[in-house]
């Protein structure tokens, strides 16, 4: 136990520490929302894939979908790596950063309202991201509740309500560098504590090739009558796989959180180097994460799934290990759950302040003004999330829970196809945009409402979350090519961008000196 809380103290001092180190770099509101566009590749990387994997990952999608699909559950992860980190930084990363620079975009509302030059656009997008943040950053904490009462004799609610108030403390002082720091640090614990802990674990199933050989043993009717079904390839369901690599990869292209990464970034080749940092952190993280939950089936004479659920599985196969290993994982879940926290919380904050309030509740704000309201409403939507999470732990409701995956589809299905039409496409329109917005909440909402009524392969929030990215794809063009479209001067005066920032670079290119041998 004092070896647990040591390490604990010292991490929460740490991230405090860093949050009041930086204060300076949040005098302003470039500097709280964006690190003011000065962020490196190693921290940018970090940032992202801290924002991306957390507890809820580990946990819950990890030993949810580690069981049905075996070691084919690592699919997932590779999924992770190669569509949603690698694929998403070459297609978004470079375009994201000009363009939202040269629109003067500190948000994704804000690049919406100013790209297709609609307020209600703006508005519409804010008000999605505040409905479907707050319930997803509750969820973070429901990973967190049976790892402390496997390692520690400690109060959930007190547990959950530390580590909100030291998340808030930080992103409060040092705003996004204090939080791209802190990832950083978090993002290296992460790294050391998966490594560890797949290998303590299998190390404690005799090895690898014996635990394959077990799982390859292992058989359940209800499933598949396949002999070795768990242990295969595409494991016993490829088709439900294949939306969880989908959903979870592809989603976060248009996940605020996600892509105001490529905000703050200061340079092209820190966009190459992230690409590469971002990609292998991504296969370490999320391929270790999967590829563990994929060997739950070994502990199913442990842990009951019918009465415990999918959340217990991890814990379970995590309760065996040495004490120094146990707190390391309790390290990586916290560091994996304060990473993402802080993430949503500054995007909420930020999107409400400069896309709803400023201009609508408040004409005129000015910075010092704009970022009292941030910081204010940091401390609103914690305290929201950390009700939330409390009122589900005590009365066990899943809906918080598995909005999770609702809060993935309805942002992700939304936002995905406009944006990244909005980079690329000159055609796109207004319309298009806002079709793509109605359809993809309405549908995620009616799944939450009445999704008994779906086809039976679209009742899981997360195909149909996959399902809506996918509809978003076809709509936006579809609406674009039917609707009037957007003048032809402005939409070039926005493209230029891009043309500006080649003639740049090669110019410079072409103008530097040849180094000396």
């Amino acid at each position: 136990m004092a070896i647990k809380l040591s390490l604990l103290i010292l991490f929460f001092a740490v991230m405090v520490g860093i949050g009041l180190y930086c204060r300076r770099h949040a005098s302003d509101v470039a500097g709280f929302v964006l690190g003011g566009r000065s962020v490196g590749p190693w921290l940018t990387a970090f940032a992202y894939g801290t924002s991306y994997f957390s507890a809820v990952v580990f946990v819950g999608y990890a030993g949810q979908f580690g069981w049905r699909n075996g070691i084919a559950a690592t699919w997932a992860g590779l999924g992770n790596a190669f569509l949603g980190s690698l694929l998403a930084w070459v297609v978004l990363g470079r375009r994201t950063r000009v363009m939202t620079q040269h629109l003067d975009s500190a948000t994704m509302p804000e690049f919406f309202g100013r790209r297709f030059e609609s307020r209600r656009l703006k508005l519409a997008a804010s008000v999605i991201i505040f409905l479907f943040l707050i319930p997803y950053t509750a969820s973070l904490y429901n990973g967190l509740s049976r790892l402390f009462a496997m390692a520690f004799d400690v109060d959930y609610e007190l547990c959950v309500a530390v580590m909100a108030i030291l998340t808030g403390v930080y992103v409060i002082a040092g705003g996004y560098m204090a939080t791209a720091i802190n990832d950083f640090i978090q993002g290296i614990i992460m790294l050391v504590g998966i490594c560890a802990v797949i290998g303590a674990v299998l190390q404690s199933q005799g090895g690898f090739l014996t635990a394959l050989d077990s799982l390859a043993r292992v058989s359940d009717p209800t499933v598949s009558n396949t002999p070795g079904v768990f242990a295969s390839f595409f494991g016993p369901d490829p088709l439900n796989l294949l939306g969880v690599v989908l959903l979870t990869s592809l989603g976060t292209w248009g996940l605020p959180q996600m892509v105001q990464k490529f905000y703050a970034i200061k340079s092209e080749a820190s966009i190459s180097k992230g690409t590469v940092i971002s990609t292998a952190f991504a296969a370490i993280v999320a391929g270790g994460c999967y590829f563990l939950g994929g060997f739950g089936r070994l502990y199913s004479d442990k842990v009951d799934v019918a009465s415990q659920g999918y959340d217990a599985i991890i814990p379970t196969m995590l309760s065996g290990l040495p004490t120094f290993l146990i707190a390391v994982v309790v390290i990586l879940v916290l560091s994996a759950s304060m990473s993402t926290l802080s993430s949503l919380v500054l995007t909420s904050s930020s999107t409400l302040t400069l896309d709803f309030i400023q201009g609508n509740l408040i004409k005129h704000m000015g910075e010092k003004q704009k970022l009292r309201w941030m910081r204010a409403l940091v401390v609103v939507f914690i305290a929201i999330s950390v009700v939330l999470a409390i009122i589900q732990y005590r009365s066990s409701v899943t809906f918080i829970a598995q909005l999770m995956g609702i809060s993935w589809g309805a942002l992700a299905g939304a936002f995905l196809a406009p944006f990244l039409y909005g980079l690329y496409w000159k055609r796109t329109t207004r319309s298009a945009c806002a079709a793509s917005f109605f359809f993809s909440t309405t549908v995620m909402l009616a799944n939450i409402l009445v999704g008994e009524l779906f086809p039976p392969l679209l009742r899981s929030p997360i195909n149909c979350g996959a399902f809506c990215m996918l509809a978003g794809l076809v709509l936006v063009p579809l609406v674009s090519l039917f609707t009037p479209p957007p003048d032809s001067r402005q939409v070039e005066k926005i493209f230029s961008c891009y043309d500006q920032t080649i003639t740049v670079t090669l110019r410079d290119s072409i103008g530097r000196p040849e180094r000396k041998k």
